[in-house]
């Protein structure tokens, strides 16, 4: 019995409230089995599971009833957020069209969908010796689709938790149907039957990555070939720690990025020496640029900038790092910016012409000199807590303070030489007292 508001359940024998749910009913449908049953509302269906076992315990053992029956009477299993038109159940399996006239079954909480109808349609039933499905419409047109029931017995078999007879069932499925299996397998949290099943290489691909399992992802990318899923097995060997095969998966892929970040991470200069020749020849200017910077080969990273036609930016990085070559670029600079804005290029300073508009500029002339031949040496990168704890200023002012500290201990070795001088003397003085005195 149901109203607007809510329904109640009943067992006739007895004429005693089984119970009462609180919903807008539109429609109920009861399995064969009388355990299941679909509650549908305007909005959705919910699908419940009758605990008999638990009513008759309830009931025999003298419990109260009450106005909302039995509480453990039913057991909500799922909601789906569909409206019903017309629907029917096969075993442990919903099937329905709904208002968007799709054809669809329900086995565990899992809708597929069938096929897309032309036309609002009803269900008529579903014969199991032909594994057809029929529906009617209007004008009495009855049209059939195929639904195997054996399909619908193994994903049966598996919600009940009985996979010896699920696997041999599994056979007499067609083939091209095992990708939705996998998928019903994988909708259960059963990932490693899911990809035992699946015969798409792009799906298995997926499903080997969500396992981690790295070696048969690398299996079917060699297969498939895409760059998209070189890269993401990548990224997978590296959260794995397997470095090699990360770099193997990023060079198939001719991920340039993902080449820098693990270069640079294990401290691999051959690895950056490469990897800048390779950028340089797919135009990858940023990334030849912070491999160049990082090996210090600081003349190459000039070089680049201006073939990239980026003088602007050179000049003022052979400012910071290589002050010698300044006057080469500005006049470059100036040439480039003549073809735009003569007064902006007779703007620009040189320093050979104006060293007094560029602060401390022999020092930093000096500390090119002095850096140099250094620049192509790499330290081992268990020295980086030595490096780490170094005063963090430029190399122009530590070599000012190198200066500064010299001057205070030559001043320092004056004055002491003075004191030992003065001391002396008053020696000299203090015995003559003696001796005229005697």
């Amino acid at each position: 019995m149901c109203t607007n508001d809510f329904i109640c359940f009943y067992d006739w024998a007895d004429c005693r409230l089984i119970r009462r749910i609180d919903v807008n009913v539109k429609n109920l449908y009861w399995a064969d089995s009388g355990d299941l049953v679909t509650v549908a509302s305007d909005t959705s269906f919910y699908i419940l599971k009758y605990n008999r076992d638990v009513v008759s315990s309830h009931l025999d053992g003298g419990g109260s009833v009450g106005e909302e029956g039995v509480e453990d009477a039913f057991e909500l299993l799922h909601e789906i957020n569909e409206r019903i038109r017309t629907g029917l159940w096969v075993g442990d399996c919903f099937i329905y069209n709904n208002s968007s006239s799709r054809l669809n079954y329900c086995v565990g909480g899992e809708v597929t969908t069938l096929f897309h109808l032309d036309r609002p349609m009803y269900l008529l039933g579903y014969l199991a010796n032909q594994s057809r499905v029929y529906l009617i419409d209007k004008q009495f047109n009855v049209v059939g689709y195929t639904l195997l029931l054996s399909l619908i017995e193994y994903k049966t078999l598996v919600l009940r938790g009985d996979f010896d007879r699920a696997n041999d069932i599994l056979p007499s499925i067609p083939k091209e149907q095992y990708d939705s299996v996998a998928h019903f397998l994988e909708s259960r949290g059963m990932l490693e039957e899911a990809l035992e099943i699946a015969t798409d290489s792009n799906y298995r691909f997926d499903l080997a990555v969500q396992l981690g399992r790295v070696d048969d992802a690398k299996a079917i990318a060699l297969e498939v070939q895409s760059e998209s899923k070189w890269k993401q097995l990548g990224e997978l060997a590296i959260s794995t720690g397997k470095l090699e095969m990360a770099e193997e998966c990023l060079l198939h892929a001719l991920d340039l990025s993902g080449l820098l970040l693990l270069y640079s991470s294990i401290g691999d200069a051959e690895g950056i020496t490469k990897l800048a020749s390779m950028a340089k020849e797919q135009g990858k200017n940023n990334v030849a640029f912070l491999c160049l910077f990082m090996l210090g080969k600081l003349e190459e990273c000039l070089q680049l900038l201006i073939e990239s036609n980026r003088i602007p930016e050179a000049a003022l990085m052979a400012r910071s790092y290589l002050p010698s070559k300044v006057p080469e670029i500005v006049a470059l600079w100036k040439k480039d910016l003549q073809k735009v804005n003569s007064k902006a290029a007779e703007s620009l300073a040189d320093p050979d012409e104006y060293p007094n508009l560029f602060e401390d500029w022999q020092i930093a002339l000096n500390v090119e000199a002095t850096v140099a031949p250094k620049r192509g040496i790499y330290p081992p990168a268990e020295e980086y807590m030595i490096h780490s704890e170094r005063p963090n200023e430029s190399l122009v002012e530590a070599f000012k303070n190198m200066h500064v500290q010299e001057e205070e201990d030559v001043h320092e070795e004056d004055i002491h030489d003075e004191e030992l001088t003065n001391e002396n003397d008053t020696v000299q003085e203090v015995l003559l007292m003696q001796k005229i005195v005697a």
